[in-house]
């Protein structure tokens, strides 16, 4: 199996702050894994790093074996990258299905036919066909998030983000985003997901990445991580999970 997706020795700053200390990551075709860490750790700003959001400071990002860390063109990678944040970011005057398609028919060039046709696919696929005339403003938190992410997919990306995608929802939301998210890892799309639902990181990862002030302190299969964390600052991260009955 090849990379989807490879990190070397990535560091940025902001200021005098060094928010990313040399990460090292390879993400395998078909692959989930998920960052964990306390707020602060880097989570989100490597996501934003890889999708090129963020400019780096030094280092390497390899996306499907071609080298993306210093591209002229960043719009050209950001369509092979779908990223979805805490915030929906959905376009308030635009319907549901406009809000999916306009991206395919601008960027990529499809006629409004294709673009209905794929975004029409994938609100049914997810449950939301029949809230396509519908406006943000009414929808759930929920529903948003899941209009976010139909979005994302419709571009038909080679590698999906997902940073912290449930923070804003109320809890009995949660689910129904991350039931999406299982589905799409079920149809083997590749995702870096950074997530503090530890039970959901546990149950749908291939491999589980441990940050903490800029690093991957450790990394490994969930059982590994969860179960039986080698580093003393993973065990400590985890036991207050745990106490927190988050886990």
């Amino acid at each position: 199996m090849s990379d989807a997706l490879v990190v070397e020795r990535l560091s940025k700053s902001f200021g005098r702050h060094e928010v990313l200390r040399g990460i090292d990551l390879s993400v395998a075709e078909h692959e989930v894994v998920a960052l964990i860490g306390a707020s602060g750790s880097g989570k989100s700003t490597l996501l934003r790093c890889i999708n090129l959001l963020e400019p780096i400071d030094a280092g390497r990002i390899f996306l499907g074996g071609e080298e993306i860390t210093r591209r002229q063109d960043v719009n050209a990678v950001r369509r092979r990258i779908g990223i979805v944040f805490q915030a929906f970011n959905l376009f308030p005057h635009m319907s549901v299905l406009r809000n999916v398609t306009l991206a395919p028919r601008d960027v990529l060039g499809l006629s409004k036919r294709e673009a209905d046709e794929r975004a029409m696919g994938l609100l049914e696929r997810f449950g939301l066909a029949e809230k396509r005339a519908e406006y943000p403003d009414r929808l759930s938190g929920g529903q948003q998030q899941r209009v976010a992410i139909v979005r994302a997919l419709a571009m038909q990306p080679e590698l999906m983000l997902f940073d912290e995608v449930t923070s804003a929802l109320d809890p009995e939301l949660v689910a129904e985003v991350l039931a999406v998210i299982g589905e799409l890892a079920a149809g083997g799309m590749t995702m870096v997901i950074a997530t503090h639902e530890m039970s959901f990181a546990r149950d749908i990862a291939d491999q589980v990445c441990f940050l903490d002030d800029g690093r991957i302190l450790e990394q490994g299969r969930p059982a590994e991580i969860f179960s039986s964390p080698r580093e003393p600052r993973t065990q400590q991260f985890l036991q207050r999970i745990i106490e927190a009955k988050r886990l």
